[in-house]
């Protein structure tokens, strides 16, 4: 046999055991991996969040432009906070 064919039929073994393993772990946790950064509880408890919400609080943490407060909080800037939709 060929090496390329070698190469192949062990990389389709290697595909082959990742998805019989999935399915077994599937199978015995009766539900798929939550692997969501924002919905997995055991992420949250330890502080990860997502870059997204990172993102977010850095900017609502961020100082406000000179001058633009009126007031003594960043949610009095004018238009240096990006609204959230």
């Amino acid at each position: 046999m060929s090496t390329t064919l070698y190469i192949f039929l062990f990389a389709l073994l290697f595909v082959a055991f990742f998805v019989a393993g999935m399915s077994i772990t599937i199978w015995v946790k009766g539900r798929f991996i939550d692997s969501e950064i924002a919905t997995n509880k055991h992420m949250q408890e330890r502080g990860i969040h997502c870059a997204v919400e990172e993102a977010r609080r850095n900017e609502q943490n961020a100082p406000c432009n000179e001058g633009a407060c009126t007031g003594g909080d960043c949610a009095s800037c004018s238009g240096t906070i990006p609204k959230r939709q």
